[in-house]
C-alpha cells in the first residue's frame, strides 16, 4: 500500500513501517545476576542476625577480640581456646541470650616443662588452641595418673566479660620430687606386704613351725617392715641368760632370712628382755639383749644376708617392752629385725 494519501479518498489507511536493523535493544538475563546478588546479600545479612542473637554478650566480645590485630588477648586461650568459647548455636542452651559464656580447662593441658629453664623462672605461658582441642578436650579431667596441673588463673575479659583461663604453669622441680618420693614409697610399701605374706606363708608351710606362728610377729611401721620372734611361757627362743639360739629359733630365722634377702633395704636388730634382773657376774640386761641380738645377725648373715646391709645391732634390755602393762610377761623378751624404709630420692 502506498504512503500517499490520495486525494478525494478519506478513507485510506497510512501504515508507517521501521526497520530496527542490527541496532536495536537487546534485552538479556542480566538482571537475574543482579538479583541473585541482592537474595546473596540478604541471605547473609539475615544470617549475621541470627548469628548475633544466638550468642551472648561474652561471645561477641570475645569474637572481637579474636579478630582484632591490635587485642593482647588473640594469643591467648579463652575458654577452650576457639570463638565463643567453643559453643555453637546447636549446642543445648546456646540459643538461651543469658547463658554464660562456658569455659573448658582440662587439667592436664598444661605447656610441658623447658628443661633449658629455671624452675625458679617458670612462667605460665599460653597454650596453642589446637593443643587443647586435639587432647586437652578428647581426655577430658581423667587421672592422674597422669599429668599434674598448677592453679589456674583467670584474666578479665575486656568489656567486663568473664574471665579467660589460662592453661598452668607447668610442675615444679619440687612438685616432681614429690611426685617421685611418693611412687618410690608406695613401691617399697607393697614390696614389704609381699615380703610379710612371704614369710608367713613359708612358715605355716612347715608342719614342724606351724605352732611357733603364734611367736611371730610382722607388721609395717612409719621405720619399716618389723618382724619379731617373741618368748611364749615355756617356749623361750634363747634360754635363760643365754644368747644361744635355741632349735625353734633358729628354725624360724631360717624361713625369715630367704625373703629378706629378696630385699635390697638396709636391716636393724635390737633385743629386749623383760624386767626380770640378769643373775649373776658383771653382765647385766643391756649386755645379753646386745649379744642376742648379734647372735641373730651372724646366723642371717650365714643364712645368705650380706654383713653390709647391717645398719645397727643393739641391745634395749627392758626399756623398750612390747607389753608395758606387764614388764615381766614373756612376750617383751625378743628379737626384732626391721627392714628400714629406703631415704626419698631428691
Amino acid at each position: 500500500m502506498s504512503g500517499k494519501r490520495r486525494s478525494g479518498d478519506k478513507s485510506a489507511l497510512i501504515v508507517i513501517k521501521h526497520d530496527g536493523g542490527e541496532d536495536a535493544e537487546h534485552h538479556g538475563g542480566a538482571w537475574k545476576v543482579a538479583y541473585a546478588d541482592f537474595m546473596t546479600a540478604m541471605m547473609a545479612f539475615f544470617l549475621l542476625m541470627w548469628l548475633l542473637n544466638a550468642t551472648t554478650e561474652a561471645q561477641k566480645h570475645g569474637l572481637a577480640d579474636y579478630f582484632s590485630p591490635t587485642a593482647s588477648l588473640i594469643h591467648s586461650v579463652s575458654g577452650t581456646g576457639l570463638p565463643f568459647g567453643g559453643r555453637t548455636p546447636f549446642d543445648n542452651g546456646a540459643m538461651v541470650s543469658d547463658q554464660g559464656a562456658m569455659s573448658v580447662m582440662p587439667a592436664n593441658s598444661v605447656a610441658p616443662p623447658d628443661p633449658d629453664e629455671d624452675d625458679s623462672d617458670a612462667s605460665t605461658e599460653p597454650v596453642h588452641p589446637n593443643s587443647l582441642q586435639n587432647s586437652g578436650l578428647e581426655q577430658g579431667t581423667a587421672s592422674g595418673n597422669a599429668a599434674v596441673a598448677g592453679p589456674q588463673s583467670g584474666i578479665q575479659a575486656p568489656g567486663g566479660g568473664p574471665a579467660l583461663t589460662e592453661a598452668a604453669a607447668p610442675p615444679t622441680q619440687a612438685q616432681t620430687a614429690g611426685l617421685l618420693r611418693a611412687e618410690q614409697e608406695h613401691r617399697q610399701a607393697a614390696a614389704f606386704q609381699e615380703a610379710a605374706e612371704q614369710i608367713r606363708q613359708a612358715v605355716l608351710a612347715d608342719p614342724q613351725l606351724v605352732t611357733l606362728a603364734s611367736q611371730l610377729a610382722i607388721d609395717v611401721t612409719p621405720e619399716g617392715l618389723r618382724i619379731q620372734i617373741l618368748d611364749e611361757d615355756h617356749r623361750p627362743m634363747f634360754d635363760s641368760g643365754s644368747s644361744v639360739l635355741l632349735d625353734r629359733a633358729h628354725a624360724l630365722l631360717l624361713k625369715v632370712a630367704p625373703v629378706l634377702a629378696k630385699l635390697s633395704e638396709g636391716i636393724a636388730i635390737s633385743g629386749h628382755t623383760d624386767a626380770a634382773p640378769y643373775r649373776g657376774g658383771d653382765k647385766s640386761n643391756w649386755e645379753l639383749s646386745t649379744e642376742r641380738a648379734n647372735a641373730t645377725r651372724r646366723l642371717l648373715v650365714e643364712a645368705g644376708l650380706q654383713d653390709s646391709r647391717f645398719r645397727s645391732v643393739s641391745g634395749n634390755a627392758d626399756r623398750d617392752p612390747l607389753l608395758p602393762a606387764d614388764p615381766f610377761a614373756a612376750a617383751n623378751r625378743r628379737i626384732t629385725i626391721v627392714v628400714l624404709r629406703s631415704a626419698p630420692r631428691n
